[in-house]
């Protein structure tokens, strides 16, 4: 079950948003992620709980920030509820689309565990709903992803795969890597993998 530590920072002028403390692990249904985020204080701002079946897709999703709650799944497409800080009023969604993303390490190893991508085959495009700092705000959005290569790397606990995906957003143009060991995040925009307690599992 590895176990860490992730320092989150903005991706335009790199100022340090705060930190994400989390677990995660192979379940009997396919695999979970829990987190807690603190602010660059060290106060606690939310925390991230999602879900996956064994084919990748968002069983259950849970985040909360600033006191604003979303809970969603997979269901013809991606469904999710809203509730406002003041617990009275609930707004529901739902679109066709692959999945759930966000500015946690979390989404990015979900959407690289259901494309299940080979190198060489190519950009994949996704449509992702996002929930936007800090009030969860959900937005439409759509990513090409594309396998660039996997390298092995000797480590003390075994050889370690690492795959490095290529994401464009395709509305800006924007283009950007993101390295994968298993099931935690190495480097990505905004993110950066302080701690590791134990080493990343792996789907097989």
């Amino acid at each position: 079950m590895p176990r860490g530590r992730y320092s989150l920072h903005d991706t335009h002028d790199h100022a340090p948003l705060g930190e994400e403390h989390f677990h995660c692990a192979p379940g009997p249904s396919g695999w979970r992620y829990v987190a807690q985020r603190t602010s660059p204080s060290g106060e606690h701002t939310g925390s991230v709980d999602l879900t996956l079946d064994e084919l990748g897709r968002p069983l259950r999703l849970e985040l909360h920030a600033a006191s604003w709650r979303v809970r969603g799944g997979a269901m013809e497409g991606v469904t999710w509820v809203r509730t406002d800080p003041s617990g009275e009023h609930a707004t529901e969604g739902n679109t066709q689309a692959h999945a759930f993303t966000g500015t946690s390490p979390a989404f990015l190893i979900a959407l690289s565990r259901m494309l299940r991508l080979e190198p060489g085959t190519g950009p994949v495009r996704v449509r992702l709903v996002a929930f936007t700092d800090p009030v969860l705000a959900p937005r439409t959005l759509d990513q090409s992803w594309a396998l660039l290569g996997s390298t092995a790397h000797t480590t003390d606990s075994g050889p370690l795969t690492v795959d490095e995906y290529q994401v464009s957003e395709l509305d800006t143009g924007e283009q950007h890597t993101v390295h994968i060991a298993g099931d935690v995040v190495l480097a990505a925009p905004g993110i950066e993998l302080e701690e590791l307690e134990t080493p990343p599992s792996s789907f097989g």
